[in-house]
């Protein structure tokens, strides 16, 4: 089974600074239809403008993770971390007990465009920790590369959750192919361009949920970017 969420269907607000979509409620956005996906809450697509950003906020007991498109992103938090997010990089915040952190562009002219996901831990009031990594191009050109993991398998960040993410470049006509375990579910999001998931069409920042299928099949009909969770 597969429900298809279009982009021109999510929440949306434009703050002047932020341009922000929401694919479940979030904020001001409230849909009791869209409260999540299984231990998937909250995959928001923003834009920042230069020299603005997110003040510093409080979070806690969620697996926060960061994938940037374009642009650079300056993160600073409680944990005495600074560092700059950059396309092809994965950051991970396990906000845990509770940590403040702020969000900026790093740069003064250009907007950073991003994605940023809450995961629901498995176990709450865990140490907060921080974590990110590097994923060349060529690491994730025409194959799913596993991006972060509940145990950090090849290399992948480290989450607080039986979940995993899977990022890819596609070029036109490529395929790559994801089995499912049983009782496994997915989610996918299109970050750029257009794909066929299971033989549905997706289009630049529509997401999928998919429930009792036994693979996840996406095949580019013209240059994409994808991310994929498989999840309990």
């Amino acid at each position: 089974m597969i429900a298809i969420r279009r982009a021109a269907e999510r929440g949306h607000a434009d703050h002047g600074w932020l341009d922000t979509w929401h694919t479940f409620s979030f904020a001001d956005y409230y849909d009791p239809r869209f409260m999540g996906f299984r231990v998937l809450r909250v995959i928001n697509e923003d834009v920042v403008a230069p020299r603005t950003g997110f003040p510093t906020h409080a979070h806690r007991d969620m697996e926060i993770i960061t994938y940037v498109l374009e642009g650079a992103l300056q993160h600073r938090d409680s944990l005495g971390t600074g560092s700059v997010i950059r396309p092809g990089e994965v950051q991970r915040m396990s906000a845990g007990t509770g940590v403040r952190h702020s969000e900026a562009n790093a740069s003064e002219h250009e907007p950073v465009h991003l994605y940023q996901i809450w995961i629901e831990p498995a176990r709450r009031s865990v140490a907060p920790g921080y974590e990110q990594r590097a994923f060349p191009e060529a690491e994730r050109r025409g194959r799913l590369r596993l991006a972060a993991s509940p145990d950090g398998a090849e290399g992948s960040i480290t989450i607080e959750q039986d979940a995993r993410l899977y990022a890819t470049l596609l070029g036109p006509g490529e395929k790559v192919g994801h089995a499912l375990a049983p009782g496994r579910h997915a989610w996918v999001q299109v970050a750029r361009g257009a794909i066929e998931v299971n033989g549905q069409r997706l289009e630049r920042s529509d997401g999928a949920a998919l429930s009792d299928e036994l693979e996840v099949t996406l095949a580019a009909r013209e240059p994409a970017e994808v991310l994929l969770f498989d999840l309990p």
